[in-house]
């Protein structure tokens, strides 16, 4: 089961707007851990369980819609949460096919961040327990 410190991995090439929010999550007892590119998410989530992952889809070399699809090909159960500067309806609308829980436009605000974050972390709270239900209906 799911339980204790959520755990995000925050993937924007904006070197503050990670380090900024790293600290106002950090502040409310949040592990956080930070990628400049698709590259560097792609390796912490090979190693590091993560609950949520904020996607930033519009940076240099790898494109984010590539990099979601290998996440929940790597992670499925771990929710992503897309953020743009560069909004439009289709990169929202493929997003969610691909397996995004929701779009967030920048400027983000702390409070925007905040929420989302609570909301998916609850969501894959509720799947691991539903799967260790079934791991242990399995072996009964």
């Amino acid at each position: 089961m799911k339980t204790g410190m959520m755990t995000i991995l925050l993937v924007d090439d904006e070197k503050r707007l990670l380090e900024n929010t790293q600290k106002l999550f950090e502040k409310m007892n949040i592990r956080v851990l930070l990628a400049q590119n698709s590259n560097e998410a792609l390796s912490i989530i090979t190693r590091d369980p993560i609950d949520v992952i904020f996607l930033d889809i519009k940076m240099p070399g790898t494109d984010g819609m590539k990099t979601l699809q290998h996440i929940k090909r790597i992670r499925p159960l771990t929710e992503v949460i897309i953020i743009t500067g560069h909004a439009s309806m289709e990169d929202a609308v493929e997003g969610l096919k691909l397996g995004a829980m929701d779009f967030l436009v920048k400027p983000l605000s702390m409070k925007d961040l905040l929420k989302k974050a609570e909301e998916a972390f609850e969501k894959v709270r509720r799947h691991s327990e539903l799967l260790e239900s079934v791991k242990k209906s399995e072996n009964l």
